[in-house]
């Protein structure tokens, strides 16, 4: 690996929305990425955990993979099934994933590589926060924390307010934000919904552009998602493509907390700009760029 290289850790929901297959497919693909391991983290963990391995199976990569929470911090899971999970019998993929803890792999392999790893994570934070809370000298010891999460400049948009990951687990996204430890994070970002929806694709574009050998599982994952849906949206892919490309989304600095509430809106993450807060969220995207970079690395 060149000095270019990305130490990268995956924290993924794959096999709800298709999305983080689409974005673990471009992570396996970029030559500057170095995944040192998957967690992955919501309902049927185990099952999330095989839908990466028929990926980086296909992939010819052997990632190491830990299955993690499955609950939310504070309550049973709000995102139970795991509806992608019917392609599994057409890929080969592990079925066994050791007894190891997520969050002590996560904590031992950051320690291992002091201020070197993204860690990347782009589903319900639960994960994430029980490694702040159970490890509090980690946050400060990676190089960025980039996650797909919340929705911070217009937070309404005529939609429910609360963006899906952080309303999956608010206790969680509320540690990400606000606990002490979060404070020590060099480069603690979000790609949320203002920017995420910006970049899109119908069902014959996906069909047009996912030909390539390892987008081929994704693409068949794709059929489950359009069955109910018009639009794949690309919201992990933005938060892993703009690891490598600094010209796709521009950031703004402020200070996010997370708001709680007993309904759909559980999980706001409301949002104050300025310049000394330790927070970036994204603002602005070029969606043509992103598109241009990550269909590039399939080759």
């Amino acid at each position: 690996m060149g000095d270019d290289t990305v130490k990268i850790l995956f924290d993924t929901d794959i096999g709800s929305d298709i999305d983080d297959a689409v974005a673990l497919a471009y992570l396996l693909a970029q030559p500057r990425a170095e995944l040192l391991g998957i967690t992955t983290v919501s309902g049927q963990p185990v099952e999330r955990a095989k839908l990466a391995s028929a990926i980086c199976k296909t992939a010819g990569k052997d990632i190491h993979i830990v299955p993690g929470a499955e609950d939310r911090v504070d309550g049973p899971t709000r995102q139970p099934d795991v509806p992608q999970s019917s392609v599994l019998p057409d890929w080969p993929h592990e079925t066994e994933f050791g007894n190891d803890d997520a969050v002590e792999f996560l904590a031992e392999t950051i320690r291992s590589h002091p201020n070197e790893i993204v860690l990347l994570a782009v589903g319900p934070m639960t994960n994430v926060a029980n490694l702040f809370t159970r490890h509090p000298d980690v946050p400060g010891l990676l190089k960025s924390l980039q996650m797909m999460l919340g929705r911070f400049i217009d937070p309404y948009n005529g939609t429910p307010s609360a963006e899906w990951n952080a309303h999956c687990d608010p206790a969680a996204a509320s540690i990400v934000y606000s606990d002490p430890s979060s404070r020590d994070i060099a480069n603690h970002s979000s790609l949320g919904l203002d920017v995420t929806t910006e970049v899109t694709m119908n069902s014959d574009e996906v069909k047009q552009y996912f030909q390539h050998p390892l987008l081929k599982p994704v693409y068949e994952m794709s059929a489950v998602w359009f069955d109910e849906r018009a639009i794949l949206n690309f919201h992990d892919p933005l938060a892993a493509v703009t690891l490598f490309d600094d010209n796709v989304v521009e950031f703004q600095r402020g200070t996010s907390i997370v708001t709680r509430a007993d309904d759909r809106d559980d999980g706001i993450t409301d949002w104050t700009p300025g310049e000394d807060g330790p927070h970036r969220v994204g603002v602005k995207v070029d969606a043509p760029r992103f598109f241009e970079s990550y269909f590039g690395v399939f080759k």
